[in-house]
């Protein structure tokens, strides 16, 4: 397998500011959408309004992890911990979004309406694929794991939106009580499946090569973490 040189440390010093600077932006944003979504969503006896809250919470919950790995002076020391708290974050926001969805579908609660969570919705849509990215892209040519990982909490927030805004519609225009809870379940699979795939994480990116192109073998491995596509960030 051919192998491309690690970033010179000038490069790693600017990537390692960059990562620093798009955590401390993804906690300002996402302390702001969880306190907007856990206060409408405990309004409006929204459970998938509040499980896109808890999110929030589970994303500053990630980014601070991943400001604390990169506050030491080797970040990769603290790769497999960091991973571990991202993926325990996952798995205890998929729990608790999922008792909740189960008994609002029995018929415990029932969803108002929310336009304060339809606009938070959408804007989240905006915002969140740009971050994603940024921090995608700096995470791989660093080669960090859980900057990565933290990148897929962020995207994950963006799919999250959709599932939100798609539920809340359903039930404000169509007065379909349960798209609420359905769509909380969906949230609470996909944040079990990403739990599931960080802990993993801690088998990609050796930090002391970079793969400039993958073989078939670690694409499958490492198809969910920064091993792919090292080579084309």
């Amino acid at each position: 397998m051919s192998r491309a040189a690690r970033p010179s440390s000038v490069r790693r010093t600017v990537l390692r500011r960059r990562i620093r600077l798009l955590v401390a932006a993804t906690i300002t944003y996402n302390v702001i959408e969880a306190a907007v979504a856990i206060s409408a969503g405990t309004i409006a006896s929204s459970t998938a309004l509040i499980g896109f809250g808890l999110d929030s919470v589970v994303e500053v919950a990630s980014a601070a992890v991943v400001a604390w790995q990169f506050a030491a002076p080797d970040p990769h020391r603290r790769e497999k911990t960091a991973l571990r708290l991202i993926a325990f974050s996952f798995f205890a926001l998929a729990a608790y979004v999922t008792v909740e969805s189960v008994r609002a579908l029995l018929g415990t609660v029932e969803a108002d309406h929310s336009p304060i969570g339809i606009g938070l919705a959408a804007l989240s849509l905006l915002v969140m694929p740009v971050l994603s990215y940024a921090q995608r892209r700096a995470g791989r040519e660093f080669g960090s794991a859980s900057a990565v990982a933290d990148s897929k909490q962020t995207l994950l927030c963006t799919y999250l939106s959709a599932v939100l805004l798609v539920g809340l519609v359903a039930n404000t225009t169509l007065g379909w009580w349960w798209a609420d809870p359905v769509a909380a379940l969906i949230i609470a699979a996909v944040a079990a499946r990403e739990g599931r795939q960080t802990w993993r994480g801690d088998t990609c990116c050796p930090p002391t090569t970079v793969a400039a192109v993958p073989d078939s073998s670690d694409v499958e491995s490492c198809r969910d973490g920064c091993c792919v596509d090292r080579g084309r960030p």
